[in-house]
């Protein structure tokens, strides 16, 4: 029985830092997955950008009326990729968690961008045998407290009013 044991607690160390190796070596590839999507948004390549999206994947804008599919989305962005430039963001902060099983992610980041200043993104990655793919990515512009009720009040002010067929 000591003998077990002994063996046991030789071994434990080894067991934990495999399984934080396997943790940070998943953590690295979503990570990559994220600075790439934003890295091909910047160099305007829509082939490798909308890569990172997996087929079925949905794009949540800043805009409320911005919920698209992945194709949805990229008849959208077309125009802007095929100009030659798309958009900039830069990832200034990043918190990743996956599902007990290692193949489900899902992420939040701060990013910086010149027209929107600090913008979050968050969403969640799977792991397929194509490798991570984004399934849901939202991004948000971030709004000061301070700020929120003079920003609500521009948001009901451009809210078109419900025509008289409409129902809440």
């Amino acid at each position: 029985m000591r003998t077990f044991l002994g063996i046991a607690l030789t071994l434990l160390p080894a067991a934990s830092f495999a399984q934080a190796v396997d943790g940070m070596f998943a953590q690295g590839q979503v990570a990559s997955v994220l600075d790439g999507f934003h890295a091909a948004a910047a160099g305007a390549d829509e082939e490798k950008y909308f890569s990172y999206l997996a087929p079925d994947a949905v794009f949540l804008g800043t805009d409320a009326s911005e919920r698209w599919t992945r194709d949805e989305f990229r008849k959208w962005a077309h125009p802007y990729f095929a100009r030659g430039k798309a958009w900039t963001y830069k990832a200034t902060s990043r918190w990743i968690s996956f599902a007990p099983d290692r193949r489900v992610a899902w992420f939040d980041e701060l990013l910086e961008n010149a027209s929107y200043g600090t913008c979050r993104g968050s969403g969640v990655l799977v792991l397929t045998s194509d490798g991570w793919k984004i399934e849901q990515y939202n991004l948000s512009i971030m709004v000061p407290n301070d700020a929120a009720d003079a920003v609500v009040k521009t948001i009901r002010a451009t809210k078109p009013a419900p025509t008289p067929e409409a129902k809440p």
